[in-house]
């Protein structure tokens, strides 16, 4: 199991155990760049430096400020930060659940496996993960993460629970104040079009879905330099590129030539 990110207790009233969060996506396989001196080829570091008078300031000596007026701040230490750590920094309480589909997708903000973390604590971690699937509920409770006390749900999953932070209520915009404009009612008689095309189209998900063909580029042309090949020929100057096709179209000539696109390729697959 990869390493994990938080560890901690599962609470249900009198039922506790101790867990392991990791976080369920990954950014490590993404394309990262360092910043270098194009002339010398050395990487570039960044530091903190003081706005007054320009010396760099030391690790020891950095400390967060509340500003209270123009250039005049309240200064916290990591010991004061401490100070106020909450119950939430070692323990999911669960304190109330709400119906699987009852939270909208647009609060979900980053998803979590949650893992027991003591063969001790296996059955009061099943126990929990089992009444929240039969009942077709989330576990609602709070987490603190980086020093922020977030809102999570708990959602069981197979052998384990997915834990997701919630945006915040103010984090989220109401989606009527952008849809609203929106009056064209569809045509009766392009609908059926519409379903043959989505039923043509229709597969089982793959993760394959949503590769990220700039990423895949980027590595073929580091693999390209890498190799020290020499780039590819431009194509000949002067020459004449075809004005790009008018975006206005008959929806239903569209829909029909789709659907007829769609058959000819299956038949010939």
């Amino acid at each position: 199991m990869p390493h994990a990110y938080w560890k901690g207790y599962l609470k249900l009233s009198l039922v506790t155990c101790p867990v392991a969060m990791s976080p369920a996506t990954s950014e490590s396989e993404k394309v990262r760049f360092h910043t270098l001196n194009k002339e010398t080829g050395n990487r570039v570091v960044s530091q903190y430096v003081d706005s007054v008078t320009g010396k760099p300031v030391k690790d020891e000596n950095e400390a967060k400020g509340y500003a209270r007026g123009e250039n005049d701040y309240v200064i916290l230490t990591d010991d004061d930060l401490d100070a106020v750590a909450l119950d939430t920094v070692k323990t999911i309480d669960i304190d109330k659940f709400v119906p699987a589909e009852s939270i909208e997708w647009v609060y979900l903000e980053k998803p979590h496996y949650l893992v027991p973390d003591d063969p001790v604590g296996h059955e009061a971690f099943a126990v929990i993960r089992d009444a929240m699937a039969s009942d077709k509920v989330l576990g609602v409770s709070k987490l603190v993460i980086g020093r922020r006390e977030r809102a999570v749900v708990l959602e069981p999953r197979g052998e384990g629970i997915v834990l997701w932070t919630l945006r915040f209520g103010d984090e989220v915009r109401s989606e009527e104040s952008y849809f609203e404009g929106i009056d064209e009612e569809a045509d009766p008689e392009l609908i059926p079009l519409v379903q043959q095309l989505i039923k043509q189209k229709t597969s089982r998900w793959s993760p394959d879905m949503v590769s990220d063909p700039i990423q895949e580029s980027l590595l073929k042309i580091i693999a390209e330099k890498k190799k020290a090949l020499k780039p590819a020929k431009k194509s000949a100057k002067g020459k004449t590129e075809a004005p790009p096709a008018s975006n206005v179209v008959n929806i239903m000539d569209a829909l029909k030539k789709s659907v007829a696109a769609e058959l000819k390729s299956k038949k010939a697959g």
